[in-house]
């Protein structure tokens, strides 16, 4: 943790900016905006709808946010990004900044690839159970003592069977810590999701300078694991794959008719543009792989995403 957080950590220097990531997409944004103007009718229009980004780097989703809510809408937004990073300045004035979650919130609290940054530990089995894997600043890794009777039983009960487990219950808790701040409205978690069947030896990798390295604790390393989403949803909770929040939420992906080309060029190329960021987005070995975990408090779960299935209870 202190590898990304401490003075002279990872976020602290400003790393997150040097990704490219859905977030700053204008279509990513236009789909939560739509989300969000779905919590403003369910909340009856309120004077003032708090929008909070947790984990918001340069503020690229608040920024696309604020530019394409209509003008009455935008005048009763409360746009806040929270990071452990100093202030953008490019920030629009209208957008506040903070290293410190609000209390309460009524409105949407998004956290795109937020959780991602809580800190895990990872285990091993072995013939004498499992083991916690220690790695130090060159990368070597070692087994050390054995996990804390928590961490077992998480494993055991979410990650069972796969030769490395990354033990999430640090990040249920943080989840719930941030659900529990919302008074009315929604929490979305946007992240990769992690699949034990899929990745037996986890998930648990590097970045530096926008390419995929070793997990290294330097300081300069992004280090990062999918989400195992299915420890923190209940009951309220929908999950679904960020195509199907798309296909709800985003405009139609279908071509338009090639006669659009003749009667209106600019348009028909603007279209294409469109069709082929969504698919990028929607590509289930890039962006496609995040899961969209929609909480709502104090409202019904908006009709946009009815169609998605709450799956088991967390607690």
């Amino acid at each position: 943790m202190a590898a990304l957080t401490a003075p002279g950590g990872f976020y602290r220097r400003g790393g997150a900016r040097q990704f490219r990531t859905a977030a700053r997409s204008e279509l990513f944004a236009a789909a939560l905006l739509r989300l969000i103007q779905t919590v403003d009718t369910a909340l009856a229009r309120p004077a003032r709808l708090q929008v909070v980004d947790v984990g918001a780097g340069g503020g690229e989703l608040l920024t696309a946010l604020a530019a394409l809510a209509d003008r009455e809408l935008a005048s009763r937004l409360d746009l806040l990004g929270v990071d452990v990073e100093t202030r953008p300045d490019q920030l629009p004035a209208v957008i506040g900044w903070s290293h410190r979650l609000p209390a309460a919130i009524s409105g949407c609290v998004v956290a795109h690839e937020w959780l991602d940054t809580v800190p895990i530990d990872v285990v091993e089995r072995t013939p004498a159970g499992l083991r916690v894997i220690e790695v130090n600043g060159r990368g070597e890794e070692r087994r050390a003592g054995k996990p804390t009777a928590r961490d077992a039983a998480w494993v055991g009960e979410y990650w069972p069977g796969a030769q490395r487990a990354e033990v999430g219950w640090r990040r249920d808790v943080a989840w719930r810590a941030l659900v529990r701040r919302v008074r009315a409205g929604l929490a979305v978690a946007i992240d990769y999701q992690a699949d034990p069947t899929v990745s037996p030896l986890g998930t648990l990798t590097g970045y530096r300078d926008g390419r995929q390295v070793r997990p290294l604790p330097d300081g300069r390393t992004d280090i990062t694991a999918h989400v195992l989403f299915g420890s923190l949803i209940d009951p309220e909770s929908r999950l679904l794959t960020q195509a199907e929040a798309l296909e709800r939420l985003g405009p139609p992906s279908s071509l338009p008719p090639r006669s659009a080309a003749d009667n209106d060029p600019g348009g028909y190329l603007r279209t294409l543009v469109r069709i082929g960021e969504r698919a990028e987005l929607a590509r289930p070995t890039g962006w496609g792989g995040f899961g969209w975990l929609v909480r709502a408090v104090g409202m019904p779960h908006p009709d946009d995403l009815v169609g998605s299935t709450a799956i088991g209870a967390s607690d």
